[in-house]
């Protein structure tokens, strides 16, 4: 029996190939993220249950067979690959989305360009990958590190937080994050006094705000994410950090004002590309989601990315005809102007980069909520030329010169 189990691995292992998803009838989609950690209520369950969405809303339309899993990869680098790898190579799946952690992101990007599949990351945030890492196979959706960290340094910077002083998590999202800040920093004739580097699901963070406390700094920049951006800032109000300096979360998502309250989080400003509040059509969508979702969470703006990203992908596999070739795909996606009811109409440029505005948040009083999930009132708004890096400044090789 075990040298059954062994020579039936070998011929899965030799008849498996890009195409074994069609061969089999049906299209498979990864869901690949933090299923259990930091990052859980952020992406997790909530983005499986919004590709699973976007699937059903595109069974309206056609009669292609589409199935969704999901894979924890537990912010490690090497079980990202190695789940890639797996569903590229033995489960016939055609294309992976979300990937928060940039670490995972990357090499998921070099896999999948080597498998000639797809890969587009609506939880990933460093960006390297529509710059010198970018991929004709992978497609950014939601958001970056340059436009969040250019975009929160220039309004914060325009306040009068002239110094400045990081807590940066210590993987490649967090390193890029504190660098595009401070590149606005410094062309903007700021100072950056010193950083401090944590471990990704830190729980005591009170050495680094110490530091930070210590370097006087008009701003003290919160260059992590998740539930690590959550602890920092609970634990600065112990310190009382607030009072002589500015806390300023370069990342900052929806499920952080509930994890904070709304008495610690009011007025804090965060930049999303997206907000379940902003028209009927969002707020119709994002009900049907809260209704499935296991916490009753009503979604993030990464999360509505893999409704937008796996929608517009189906579109464009429609046309090419087959998943096969991810190239080919990628290209359709970059040929056709994306369109849905949540994020709008928008472009991929030929980096890779997903175009579309982003908007400026502020977390609302206690008196101005309405319910656990009203907690954002929408400030200003960055038009979708102005939000991200210039194409030809990223130096992704796609780019013609």
């Amino acid at each position: 029996m075990l040298l059954f189990k062994r020579l039936a691995a070998v011929v899965v292992a030799l008849f498996a190939t890009p195409a074994l998803a069609e061969m089999n009838g049906t299209l498979r989609i990864g869901v690949l993220n933090d299923m259990s950690s930091v990052y859980a209520d952020f992406q997790g369950p909530g983005s499986v249950l919004a590709a699973q969405m976007a699937v059903e809303d595109f069974a309206k339309r056609s009669k292609r067979k589409v199935e969704v899993i999901s894979g924890d990869h537990q912010n490690k680098p090497d079980i990202g690959a190695g789940i890639a790898r797996r569903w590229l190579d033995v489960e016939g799946v055609d294309m992976i989305v979300d990937l928060p952690n940039s670490a995972v992101a990357l090499a998921v990007s070099d896999i999948v360009r080597e498998k000639n599949k797809v890969a587009i990351g609506s939880g990933a945030g460093t960006a390297a990958l529509t710059g010198a890492k970018c991929s004709p196979n992978f497609v950014h959706w939601t958001y970056d590190t340059w436009a969040f960290g250019h975009g929160t340094a220039r309004g914060v910077l325009a306040q009068g937080g002239k110094t400045w002083f990081f807590i940066t998590a210590d993987y490649a999202f967090g390193q890029d994050l504190e660098k595009q800040a401070t590149d606005e920093v410094i062309a903007s004739g700021g100072k950056v006094l010193g950083s401090v580097r944590h471990p990704i699901g830190t729980n005591d963070f009170s050495s680094f705000l110490l530091q930070a406390q210590a370097s006087k700094a008009d701003v003290v920049a919160l260059a992590n994410a998740g539930g690590d951006t959550v602890n920092t800032i609970k634990q600065a109000a112990d310190f009382k950090l607030g009072e002589k300096q500015k806390i300023v979360a370069l990342i900052f998502d929806l499920q952080a004002v509930p994890a904070l309250g709304l008495q610690k989080a009011q007025g804090l400003q965060a930049i999303n590309a997206w907000y379940w509040d902003l028209n009927d059509q969002t707020r119709a969508w994002s009900k049907r989601y809260q209704e499935r979702h296991p916490k009753k969470m009503m979604p993030n703006h990464m999360q509505a990315g893999v409704y937008s990203a796996v929608l517009h992908y189906l579109k464009a596999v429609e046309k090419v005809g087959s998943p096969t070739d991810g190239a080919a795909v990628v290209a359709a996606m970059e040929a056709m102007p994306t369109d849905d009811s949540l994020y709008g109409k928008g472009i991929i440029r030929a980096d890779g980069r997903k175009i579309h505005p982003l908007y400026l948040l502020q977390v609302k009083t206690p008196a101005e909520s309405k319910n656990e999930w009203d907690v954002f009132k929408i400030v200003g708004t960055i038009p979708a030329d102005k939000a991200f890096r210039p194409v030809n400044e990223g130096g992704c090789p796609l780019v013609k010169k």
